[in-house]
């Protein structure tokens, strides 16, 4: 099961809130040559007294990507509000989710719930990137999943201090609007704490296995994503589905959840920008795909 780019779109959300945890390692160097400028896809969808931005983000970027200029920040500056797929949230109150959710039941860990060979090729990993044996221990394998799959990237100069929702919640704050999030950490957290263990275990051994092809794999989907190439964005995120449940945890039915909250907010006036992980406007469940289905128009901005 080809778990890495199918999960990444979450996988990376949940990176912006972990990343001040002591289990991250600290960016080592700058990224391979990316594009300097970049005019992402950006959506609008209004009525007589209400407009809604569509806007698809990359949770985390190399340095050095100019993006946030041009209709993007007009559109944000023209915003009465910025949604979101979760609030901010302090490192406190995440490190106290990840206390609940994530860590393994009293008297299990991960070295006597994993086979012998996926236990050393975790430790392997850890040791490739800086990160002492053992470290992991004691939680549950799809965070240790989610944390390999990040690593790599902050190690070649990946950050979710320079991804997009970071410079939007910056922009945001300084002309003092509220931001909201369509869902909660803890239900982020959630999505893969409800897997079954062997699941865990699985989605756990694909992302070793894929480890080494990550980097590329992110990079294609960033320049993707700065070109405005929504269809292929969508192509190489919903390539090899061979887990059909667990694409509809992570990406449809949550769609599903935000279209219903955007046609809810439409009946209200006023301006909103979403921001949500590029993956969700892209393919075949995108959230405009399912707007669009019930009969509402959507125009292409940038």
């Amino acid at each position: 099961m080809k778990f890495i780019s199918k999960s990444f779109a979450c996988a990376a959300a949940l990176a912006i809130t972990f990343a001040g945890a002591p289990v991250f390692a600290k960016t080592a160097k700058p990224a391979a040559a990316m594009p300097s400028a970049a005019k992402p896809a950006l959506w609008k969808l209004s009525d007589p007294d209400t407009t809604i931005y569509l806007f698809g983000t990359i949770h985390v970027l190399p340095k050095g990507i100019t993006w946030l200029e041009g209709p993007v920040a007009t559109a944000l500056d023209r915003s009465d509000m910025l949604v979101t797929e979760i609030p901010e949230v302090q490192p406190a109150s995440m490190q106290a989710l990840v206390g609940k959710l994530a860590v393994l039941p009293k008297g299990q860990s991960l070295k006597t719930i994993l086979p012998a060979k996926d236990y050393a090729l975790v430790n392997k990993a850890l040791a490739d990137n800086g990160i002492p044996a053992g470290a992991l221990d004691p939680l549950e394998p799809w965070f240790v999943a989610v944390t390999l799959s990040t690593l790599p990237l902050l190690k070649e100069g990946y950050s979710p201090e320079s991804g997009v929702e970071a410079a939007l919640q910056a922009r945001n704050k300084a002309a003092k609007r509220p931001q909201i999030g369509l869902e909660t950490a803890e239900f982020q957290l959630g999505i893969f704490d409800a897997l079954p263990q062997k699941s865990q275990v699985s989605y756990l051994r694909e992302v070793i296995k894929g480890m080494p092809k990550l980097k590329g794999q992110i990079d294609s989907m960033v320049r993707y994503w700065a070109v405005g190439n929504h269809e292929k964005l969508g192509q190489m995120m919903n390539a090899d589905q061979t887990d059909p449940a667990l694409m509809k945890a992570l990406l449809t039915n949550r769609n599903r959840d935000w279209t219903g909250w955007i046609k809810q907010r439409l009946d209200q006036p006023g301006t909103v920008f979403i921001a949500v992980g590029a993956g969700h406007l892209a393919g075949k469940d995108s959230v405009q795909s399912m707007l669009k289905k019930q009969g509402y128009k959507l125009t292409r901005v940038q």
